[in-house]
């Protein structure tokens, strides 16, 4: 044993021997829980100024969890909290898996808004001081939520050699060059239909004012148009070329078959309140990130487009009640004045948070059907890279059928953990369609009816991988093929202040 070891032992030791408690009875869930034997709570700052939050039964089962969170959005003139978090909030998912034995990580990020070039790093560093406490793992399993999940994608991509296997929830895993292209071709559309001639600014913004004046501006044309067919018709077409979900929240009405009114209206709320904001507040943000604009949409073909979109019949129908000429208005897109990209922008949205398809781990990914904010066309996107790359065998995905973002239950979540769980366990992906998935979670004591549904999603809008597209070719920029992920980040030091103390943890997997 070397003599790092040796002194990693003894700190573990020390440590262990100190934090000896009492057992604390533990309830609620629905499950059974007793009293259960206590475990270890750890929490510190990494190099970067991100915190780590570190929980481990005392009977763990030898298998640990780096959790990854959501995006900590920006909003005009407050600074959100941004804690580390170590699993979901889906109902007492934390308390079922620490209660099952599983030892539960996760960083915070070094700020809010779009960090995905060093949240990648937070996490390996946060599994580097888990490892320094605790040990190695048996195994470890990296799984996050929307923007979670695309960190999560990126760890299986490059650090495939730290990780055993990964679980995307409701990720952005088209990537981040295809996100904002998605989010500028709906701008693009709202200004050229609903405001032309306004000269309302898309990209490049030079400061938050900029991009919240752009909000307004978009926000109060959309308002106007929502009051008149004409209007509606428009806004429908945006959401159309965006694949913008028509149910996409749960107090919403479902829309029947050709219940085109109702699909429009439920599309309009999720671009009016979240996407118009995302476009504009949270783009610039990104582009503070990127160092510029990372978006394009010069040689793009929107008539091509909507003949691809699955809400083209909406489109269509709308046009015709409101007596629109369609093919008017496609061309008013057509011969609108285009958007280019700056290239080191583009360049570095490749690297950090965009794909190959490469996976040398198992990866599962669970998304809702009905996803207004992250689409479910994400999946098929990266289902599609990965076809390509030739690793379609080590990818799964599966389908709750449920309206909003990231809409899972604790019994869908822990469902998803434990059939990655099994597959690196044995080698070999069990039945992961919906039909076998629900039963999976009712076996285990689901208190609640799971939602695991068949689906096939509809091609993302406008797809970009870094073995197919490379970094792009608007603006000069480099021909397929020529980008890939760079070096991996020199994840921070472990622990620049690290505190330990007890916790009452739940139940082991033995009891």
């Amino acid at each position: 044993m070397t003599g790092s070891r040796r002194r990693r032992r003894a700190l573990l030791a020390t440590i262990l021997g100190a934090l000896l408690l009492v057992t604390a009875a533990v309830s609620g869930g629905g499950s059974a829980r007793g009293k259960a034997p206590s475990g270890w709570k750890a929490a510190g700052t990494l190099r970067d100024g991100a915190t780590y939050l570190m929980e481990v039964p005392a009977r763990w089962n030898g298998t640990v969890l780096l959790f990854g969170h959501g995006m900590v959005t920006v909003e005009p003139g407050r600074e959100p909290p941004n804690p580390a978090k170590d699993a979901p909030g889906w109902g007492d998912t934390r308390e079922l898996l620490l209660d099952e034995g599983y030892a539960l990580i996760g960083s915070s990020y070094v700020s809010p808004g779009w960090v995905v070039d060093s949240a990648v790093g937070d996490q390996i560093a946060t599994l580097t001081a888990f490892e320094d406490l605790f040990g190695p793992a048996r195994r470890t399993l990296a799984w996050g939520e929307s923007l979670g999940g695309m960190i999560t994608t990126k760890l299986a991509e490059e650090y495939g050699d730290r990780i055993d296997g990964s679980l995307s929830t409701c990720g952005t895993v088209a990537g981040g060059v295809a996100r904002w292209n998605n989010q500028l071709d709906l701008s693009f559309a709202l200004r050229t239909l609903l405001a032309p001639g306004s000269g309302i600014r898309l990209t490049g913004f030079r400061d938050p004012a900029q991009a919240d004046a752009s909000a307004a501006a978009l926000g109060s044309a959309t308002a106007r148009a929502q009051r008149t067919p004409w209007g509606r018709a428009r806004i429908a077409l945006a959401a159309a070329l965006a694949g913008v979900a028509g149910y996409n929240a749960p107090d919403q009405r479902q829309p029947g078959p050709g219940d085109w009114a109702t699909t429009e209206a439920n599309q309009y709320a999720i671009v009016s309140g979240t996407l118009i904001p995302s476009t504009t507040r949270w783009r610039r943000d990104a582009e503070s990130h990127a160092g510029g604009s990372m978006s394009w949409n010069s040689g793009v073909d929107y008539s091509a487009m909507l003949a691809r979109s699955p809400h083209r019949e909406e489109a269509r129908a709308l046009y015709r009640s409101a007596g629109l000429s369609l093919a008017a208005d496609l061309s008013a897109l057509g011969h609108a004045p285009r958007l280019d990209a700056d290239g080191s922008a583009v360049g570095f949205m490749a690297r950090t948070s965009s794909y190959s398809g490469r996976l040398t781990k198992p990866q599962l990914d669970v998304h809702t059907v009905h996803d207004g904010l992250v689409p479910v066309q994400n999946e098929r996107a990266y289902a599609d890279s990965a076809r390509a790359s030739g690793s379609s065998s080590l990818l799964r995905q599966t389908y709750v059928r449920r309206a909003g973002h990231c809409a899972f239950t604790r019994d869908e979540a822990l469902a998803a953990v434990h059939a990655l769980d099994r597959r690196v366990a044995t080698g070999h992906w069990g039945d992961t369609g919906a039909r076998a998935m629900n039963a999976a979670a009712h076996e285990r004591g689901a208190v609640a009816r799971t939602a695991y549904v068949p689906s096939r999603p509809p091609p993302f809008p406008r797809p970009y991988d870094l073995e197919r597209q490379g970094a792009g070719r608007p603006g000069g920029l480099a021909a397929p093929g020529s980008v890939r992920a760079g070096p991996r980040p020199a994840p921070p030091t472990v622990p620049a202040d690290l505190r330990t103390r007890p916790y009452a943890g739940g139940a082991g997997a033995g009891d």
